[in-house]
């Protein structure tokens, strides 16, 4: 017998992770019928009254509507123990692709989601961790055109992507005043030479996907966590164009638990509006806590939800909504 699951992400703009309105990408899944999706969402719309005609998480996430969402993520709502969330930091993401190109085995960064590489997972969170004590702008132009160097979007572009991607290394490596992060921005540099033909091998492989867009380890996640017993897992995902009949029949070859993947419309089917609203909700909330401005109820309410291999760095941001 399968599982099946409705997915649905928020913060999701594919392959450009720096420069959006969204730090965290967050992708949600679950396993209710949809009778129990629909009085779920006819309970919301009765305790919201708002005349739009498709709810979101913006909805639940007024002050006026909080009792409506701690409702909604506890234990008298259907959701609990039916609904998973994956997490991704798009910064740490990126700088995580960025180490597995030019530090891990010489694969490493083709394939999806980050490395098992923790020579290159250590660098980046040296990284990531260094970044208050750098410059502000350089830091950010560091992320920027890291994400630039690894999209496929003008795969043309060999040299320039990695030009101002080496302009940025220098400009931290000469002001990096910590020692490891220091050597982590020096070995980069003198690995530029792999990211010249990464973006060669771009330009000569047209039909190659991007290494970037979240919504694939998210899904590699997903169908990991409603597999975990064995049973294969069929889903129905929010239209997205990412997911090709091609993009699809690869998962199907990668993922031997996946035993398919129907694209849906959000508006017909009530289990893909609650995904929507619980990914958009639960991002918004671990992006607050990873600014340092999380609300203690909130973050403890979506800890049942959390997978656990989410792509995030920081220490005390997930400390608090992992919980102890």
């Amino acid at each position: 017998m399968w599982v099946e699951i409705a997915c649905d992400e928020s913060g999701y703009e594919g392959e450009k992770l720096i420069g959006t309105t969204t730090a965290v990408f967050a992708h949600a899944g679950l396993d209710l019928d949809a009778a129990a999706a629909e009085d779920c969402m006819r309970e919301l719309r009765e305790r919201i009254r708002s005349p739009a005609t498709e709810y979101k998480a913006n909805h639940l996430l007024r002050d006026k509507h909080r009792r409506v969402l701690v409702w909604l993520l506890g234990e008298q709502a259907p959701l609990v123990g039916h609904a998973h969330v994956f997490l991704l930091d798009k910064a740490f993401y990126v700088l995580g692709k960025v180490a597995d190109l030019l530090l891990a085995a010489p694969q490493a960064a083709l394939g999806v989601g980050l490395s098992a590489d923790g020579a290159a997972r250590q660098a980046a969170r040296v990284l990531y961790g260094a970044r208050p004590a750098l410059p502000a702008g350089a830091w950010s132009t560091l992320l920027h055109t890291g994400n630039d160097l690894l999209r496929v979007r003008d795969r043309q572009l060999t040299a320039e992507p990695v030009d101002r991607f080496a302009r940025a290394l220098d400009d931290l490596v000469a002001v990096a005043q910590d020692g490891e992060a220091a050597q982590v921005l020096a070995a980069m540099r003198a690995a530029v030479g792999r990211a010249v033909a990464f973006r060669r091998r771009l330009a000569d492989e047209p039909e190659s996907t991007g290494l970037l867009d979240p919504l694939l380890p998210a899904l590699v996640a997903a169908v990991g966590w409603w597999s975990r017993d064995g049973a294969p897992v069929l889903v129905a995902h929010d239209r997205q164009t990412t997911l090709s009949p091609e993009r699809v029949a690869q998962l199907r070859r990668d993922l031997p638990a996946l035993a398919g993947l129907g694209l849906v419309a959000s508006s017909g089917d009530a289990r893909v509006q609650l995904a929507d609203v619980l990914a958009g909700v639960i991002r918004k909330i671990a992006t607050d806590e990873l600014d340092g401005a999380g609300d203690a109820e909130l973050s403890a309410l979506v800890r049942p939800y959390l997978h656990p291999d989410a792509v995030w760095s920081d220490p005390r941001s997930w400390a608090v909504l992992t919980g102890p």
